[in-house]
């Protein structure tokens, strides 16, 4: 299970984040600071961050730095701030990927999964799937069981429909 650090000073963002982010699985750690993110980030490394920008004591690009002197998981920045320079500025101090407010929910999961999807492919953390494993774009078929899953949905199908796949 990969853990999510979400650092956003208003908390109901923050918790409505945790439960997408829940529900699909992650194990999420909330802060309401710069500095309390910063301390769990050394504490405990994530899997990878979502971070807001505007905060009460040191500004996300300032959180973004300072994990970017010592670690390489994914970070999303999750802001308000929409203008063309900040995003430059994000993704020029190491943000992965940038999230303007308001955002859909959905949506900024789908991205969170395709950055640890990446992170972890490009980066061996992620077991490479035997030969009798197909996963492709979400679809997971284990060609000696005949089982298969699409977006972790177990999917039933006949063999016929499992050999057209």
């Amino acid at each position: 299970m990969s853990k999510i650090l979400v650092l956003d000073n208003e908390k109901e963002i923050a918790d409505v984040i945790g439960l997408y982010l829940r529900n699909d699985g992650y194990e999420v750690e909330l802060a309401y600071s710069g500095r309390e993110a910063l301390k769990k980030v050394e504490t405990s490394p994530p899997d990878l961050a979502l971070l807001d920008v505007m905060l009460p004591d040191i500004d996300g690009f300032r959180v973004l730095q300072k994990i970017r002197e010592k670690y390489k998981f994914p970070v999303i920045m999750l802001t308000a701030k929409t203008e063309y320079t900040d995003k430059i500025n994000g993704l020029t101090l190491g943000a992965d990927d940038y999230i303007p407010k308001p955002f859909n929910p959905l949506e900024m999961v789908a991205r969170v999964k395709a950055q640890l999807r990446r992170y972890q492919k490009y980066n061996g953390t992620a077991a490479e799937p035997p030969e009798n494993i197909i996963d492709f774009a979400g679809l997971l078929m284990n060609r000696d069981t005949h089982e298969c899953s699409y977006n972790e949905r177990e999917l039933t199908l006949t063999p016929t429909e499992f050999d057209i796949l």
